[in-house]
């Protein structure tokens, strides 16, 4: 079971809450992927997001990819979900650490993820920890910007459909990392 560690409200209601939990439990409208370009599912949430999801899901990734492109940091691309709660999941490629102007591309994963969502017209997503998994981003690092992202999409895309966005970490180190910047970015 999932569990709520913090929320944020903001201005109409809208909410960003830190999670801990299996992000595939989430019943959503979209859950978000950690991806590689080309949507090969071969570990870490990927996996197991494949896994839990069906062969629908890798169906799918194949066919956007032959169709779209690779997907890249500023444009994801979405599946169904197959056979998790989520309908959608919008697969977002994060920055590899080392990689060069990784905050700005962590930034625009994020900031690309929630136009996706809008753009399907969806109110709740499930992202998890982008990046700080086998990319290896610093995780309190990664949680400022992924923080500010959802901030902005919030204050600057006010007709925006996407009214929750649920950050939803499995292991206890990542949530401890996240809720220290949390209570840092949101005091109150």
């Amino acid at each position: 079971m999932n569990t709520t560690v913090a929320i944020k409200v903001f201005p109409e209601g809208r909410r960003l809450e830190l999670v801990q939990g299996d992000i595939t439990l989430e019943s959503v409208d979209a859950i978000v992927n950690a991806a590689n370009a080309l949507l090969h599912h071969g570990g870490g949430v990927a996996a197991v997001i494949a896994r839990k999801g069906g062969p629908v899901v890798i169906e799918e990734s194949r066919a956007w990819v032959q169709q779209n492109g690779p997907v890249t940091h500023e444009r994801p691309g979405y599946t169904s979900g197959g056979n998790l709660p989520a309908r959608y999941v919008i697969h977002a490629v994060g920055p590899v650490w080392g990689s060069g102007d990784e905050d700005a591309k962590l930034t625009a994963a994020v900031t690309g993820t929630l136009r996706m969502a809008a753009s399907l017209e969806l109110a709740t997503i499930a992202m998890p920890a982008i990046s700080t998994g086998i990319f290896r981003f610093p995780r309190r690092r990664a949680a400022g910007f992924i923080y500010r992202a959802v901030c902005s999409h919030f204050e600057e895309d006010v007709e925006s459909s996407v009214k929750v966005v649920r950050i939803v970490l499995f292991d206890a180190g990542t949530l401890e990392d996240f809720l220290t910047v949390f209570k840092n970015e949101f005091p109150d």
